[in-house]
Formats: structure tokens, sequence, C-alpha cells
């Protein structure tokens, strides 16, 4: 019998210090049944990101895990990255991938930020699915003001959390957690070190602004390289596929002299968000299988 499957992507504000990454990842790899596909970190975003999945009560206790994990080690007074940002535990999304429906992966995350709140004191906002009202539904929205702007938003009765207490820790900060689909975090590395630039890319192609539907992007700088990025999310890769996001970042860059370096993949991807491209054509020609979701998915039970 085929089993539910679900996938938690959190991302965390460490992406520099290897001793704290991989005492996170032991925290996941020690819940049973859960398959830890992927850890990426990003200096200068200063940032990681954990995907893992299996069955459903195995994610949420790995994902609790995590949290003891990260709230010992991770502390934001200290953090200064590229990354938009709210917490040490920044992000909690839940995935439904197999024989699960969304409103279960709601569920599920609620769950799980209503024991942050109550284990950690920190508090959560819960987004995407499991939102509590349509002005949280969208990350960026829970995101606004970001670390440096918490404080002031907590004491405002509009945005009070929805689980864990209204109060200010500067360590943890807050989470929010939440269900949504398949998202793929792709990054576009421009030959270039010219910021406004990039924002201007970013702008160009994103949605809010009038292009790509289901397209998230931002210009930002990255200090280690010394070059620019535009960061994308593909929040449905069925309407805007790594293709074609590839394609508008390098017309764009094009019409303004700049030249692309590579792609990067941030976690996992379905192989249809290639949409019928090979890797190299899309900047990602050291793509490796295991980069694809599918694998990990046809390796649980």
């Amino acid at each position: 019998m085929t089993r539910p499957v679900l996938e938690c992507v959190p991302n965390v504000s460490e992406g520099r210090d290897r001793r704290v990454l991989d005492a996170l990842a032991d925290a996941i790899r020690g819940v049973a049944g859960v398959r830890l596909a992927d850890v990426h970190a990003d200096p200068d975003h200063h940032r990681s990101v954990f995907t893992f999945m299996g069955a459903p009560d195995a994610v949420e206790a790995a994902a609790l895990a995590l949290a003891e994990a990260v709230f010992g080690r991770v502390d934001m007074r200290r953090h200064q990255g590229v990354h938009r940002r709210i917490g040490a535990l920044d992000v909690v999304p839940f995935v439904p991938l197999r024989g699960l429906s969304m409103a279960e992966a709601a569920e599920r995350a609620r769950a799980v930020g209503d024991a942050l709140g109550r284990v950690h004191g920190v508090p959560v906002y819960f987004y995407g699915a499991a939102a509590t009202t349509a002005a949280r539904r969208a990350l960026s929205q829970v995101r606004t003001g970001e670390y440096e702007g918490l404080a002031a938003r907590l004491a405002d009765a509009a945005w009070r959390p929805d689980a864990g207490p209204a109060h200010f820790d500067p360590a943890k900060g807050a989470t929010a957690v939440g269900a949504r689909d398949v998202l793929v975090a792709y990054n576009v590395w421009l030959d270039s070190g010219d910021l406004g630039a990039a924002r201007a890319i970013a702008r160009a192609i994103r949605e809010s602004s009038g292009g790509l539907p289901a397209l998230q992007a931002m210009g930002v700088a990255l200090a280690g390289p010394g070059i620019v990025q535009v960061s994308m999310n593909l929040l449905d890769y069925r309407v805007t596929s790594l293709a074609r996001a590839f394609d508008a970042v390098s017309a764009e860059a094009a019409r303004r002299g700049i030249g692309i370096k590579r792609g990067e993949l941030v976690g996992l991807a379905p192989r249809a968000a290639l949409d019928g491209r090979a890797p190299a054509s899309v900047g990602l020609p050291d793509l490796r299988a295991e980069q694809y979701l599918e694998p990990h998915l046809d390796a649980l039970p």
C-alpha cells in the first residue's frame, strides 16, 4: 500500500557555521521514518534550507526536533544576511506530496506552530493554506518589517501571533509556519556587481510588477563572489517553469549588456520544472540526480 508523504522545507537563519548546520541536520536524521533529502547553505544569504519528507507524524516530529536544535544554537542578535527574515527558525512550510490534501497539510502546520509557541515561547504566524486571515496568507506580508521591525509589529493588536506569546525575544525572533504547494527556489547569478541592475531585472520579471505569473523575484548582492543575483521563487512551476524564468532573466540582463554566470537551485525541483529543457540551458550544467524531487519520493514506501 502506498503511504502518504509530507514534505517540510524549513529555512533557518544560519548559513555559515558548519558545526551548527551539521547539528541541525543530525536532529532531523535522528527521527525515524524521515528522509533528509537536501541541505542548502548560503553564506551571503546567511540562511540554510533543509528539505525532508516522510510519514506525516514523523515529519511533524522532525520539524520539532529541528526547532529544538535551532533555538539552542542560532541567535538573531548576531545575524546579518541579504535574505528577508523574521527569526532564527524563519519559515516552516509543509507540502503534501502524496496521499494528503492541502487541508491535512495545513492541520499539521498548525499543530507544529502551536507546539513551537507553547514549548519555545516563540511568536508564530500561520501563512499559506494554514493562514487564519487573508492578510496573512502571503509570506511576504507576514515578513513585512522583517526581524528589525518585529518588536513594533508584535505590539500591534492587528498582528498578534496565531500561536505563542506576543513577546519579542531578540534571540529567537518569530516563526512563520504554513502549508503550500511545491515551490522551486532558483537563483540566477549575473556577471555583474550592479545591484541596481539586478533589482531592475527582478522588478521586470516578477508577477507583482506585471511580469511572469506565479513568480517572486528580488535582486541581491553576494559579497563572497562580488557579484549580484536575481533570487526567485517559482510558486507554481507548471505556470512559470525554470526555463521560462531563466529566459526572462537572460533577456532582461542582455538588454542591459549583462551576461549570465550560472543558475543555482535551492533545494529540490520536480523534473517537470525544467519544461523539457536540458539543465545546462537554465544555467545548471552540474545538476545532480538527487536534486530532483522524484528519486527521494520514489525511495519512500
